[in-house]
């Protein structure tokens, strides 16, 4: 099995952010998922635990943080283009999110847009075009 990643996120209306979720590509597995959790499987070693704040604390000891008002993670995801990155932003702005929650970065080799979920977790949509990045690096 390869290496997974679960990023568990507390979100205060489940099929808002279910549905936010689904609109940026993400697909729900109904196995793991009940009126207290969606998870949205984003690629094969990546899934979003979406956990009602209520439950979601039940797993840590630490209050549990306000993504409107703190920066508590930063989630950085690659896609394949310049425009799947703009795509991918549109439809979190039409589904509940923001969109460029600041400035774009474009790097020429690195495109970066950055956008928030409804309950204020910031993502980074990334490309990167790797053969640009190597012929700029220094020999």
């Amino acid at each position: 099995m390869p290496k997974t990643i679960f990023i568990n996120l507390p979100v205060k209306d489940l099929a808002a952010a279910t549905r936010f979720y689904q609109a940026i590509g993400c697909t729900k597995n109904e196995q793991f998922s009940d009126h207290q959790a969606s998870s949205m499987v984003w690629s094969d070693t990546i899934t979003f635990q979406l956990l009602v704040t209520d439950y979601f604390a039940g797993f840590s000891p630490k209050k549990v943080a306000d993504a409107h008002a703190v920066s508590e993670v930063l989630i950085a995801v690659s896609l394949d283009s310049r425009e799947a990155v703009d795509a991918v932003v549109g439809s979190a702005a039409a589904s509940g999110g923001k969109a460029d929650v600041r400035e774009l970065m474009d790097m020429g080799w690195m495109y970066n847009r950055a956008f928030e979920d409804p309950d204020g977790h910031v993502f980074e949509a990334i490309f990167m075009d790797m053969d640009a990045a190597s012929a700029q690096a220094p020999d």
